[in-house]
């Protein structure tokens, strides 16, 4: 019987600090958010790729929490402000911080 009650209280312990390393906090991502957040930053890279106006390979894009900051180099006003125009089309995207450097 105390064989069971430790086992029992070893898999509680074991389920709560599964559940602690999973949870998020103001500077740290839940599993979940991390995947979502990857997922949006792939999705907003490749609107880059597709759109002639952009280049893809000069702008970065890193996402957390749903927030998207772009950085890096345009070779115009235009780019940049289309660069931002996608990213917040995307599905998901909550915010875009604008990082973006016209060389």
């Amino acid at each position: 019987m105390i064989e069971n009650r430790k086992l029992l209280a070893a898999a509680l312990l074991g389920l709560t600090l599964a559940a602690a390393g999973c949870s998020s906090s103001p500077t740290r991502e839940s599993t979940g958010e991390y995947l979502d957040d990857s997922a949006l930053t792939t999705r907003v890279k490749a609107k880059f790729v597709e759109d002639p106006q952009v280049s893809a390979m000069r702008i970065n894009v890193e996402t957390f929490k749903g927030v998207v900051q772009l950085s890096g180099f345009a070779n115009s006003t235009d780019e940049a402000a289309r660069a931002v125009n996608l990213a917040q089309a995307t599905s998901g995207v909550k915010s875009v911080k604008n990082d973006i450097r016209i060389k």
